[in-house]
């Protein structure tokens, strides 16, 4: 029996999806450091070294999610609503498919992320990573509304500054970039890029919901 399962058998049922939740969590926050180390790496391999992990942790984030299912599957008792634990963990998992895209395509599309545009959304990125992270760790007890509430507040602050960068990279991009095969691919990674920090905002939503039902 692994590790997880083993876990999974002696903590109250309805607590286990607090355990999983807090396990995808930390994968968001290392995903989203990743992440931030990838556009800042000039070397091919060395990214491709950074995306492979990337890849791991994505997988590892599969696993979880899939958990969380199998325990929504099987459990009459949750913490909270079921369709709420069902759309936080699509959200969630959303975060990790999307930034690990935005690391594959850097490098597939060979496109040099030697760019202020892509440097800041993944630093937008990597803090909405942190925030979610709070929100999630707040959720088991709900004690501290107010901690839970500033996080969510600091992500959708960030969704907005990166529609706001998102749309001065595509301004920039159409307005310097000659090479047209360049164009779409730089068009398409930061198109990568904004759709992670929607999906912080998903994420938030829930447990927005989550928050105004039970707090």
């Amino acid at each position: 029996m692994g590790l997880n399962n083993l876990l999974a058998v002696f903590l109250p049922k309805d607590k286990v999806f607090y355990t999983l939740f807090e396990k995808v969590a930390i994968t968001v926050v290392e995903m989203g450091d990743l992440l931030s180390q990838v556009v800042n790496e000039p070397d091919y391999n060395q990214r491709s070294s950074l995306i492979a992990k990337l890849e791991q942790l994505e997988h590892r984030n599969d696993e979880y999610t899939h958990q969380i299912f199998q325990e929504l599957g099987k459990n009459f008792i949750t913490p909270f609503d079921r369709e709420d634990i069902h759309y936080l963990a699509i959200a969630l998992d959303d975060i990790c498919d999307y930034i690990y895209a935005s690391g594959k395509k850097i490098n597939f599309y060979k496109v040099n992320p030697d760019d202020s545009g892509m440097r800041k959304m993944a630093e937008i990125i990597r803090l909405g990573c942190a925030e979610v992270k709070t929100a999630v760790f707040e959720l088991r007890n709900m004690k501290n509304v107010k901690i839970m509430s500033e996080a969510i507040i600091k992500v959708n602050s960030l969704e907005n500054q990166a529609d706001d960068v998102f749309d001065m990279c595509i301004e920039r991009l159409f307005d310097m970039e000659t090479d047209v095969k360049e164009l779409i691919k730089k068009r398409e990674i930061y198109q990568v890029l904004e759709i992670v920090t929607d999906k912080f905002e998903d994420a938030t939503n829930v447990i927005d919901s989550i928050v105004v039902k039970y707090a």
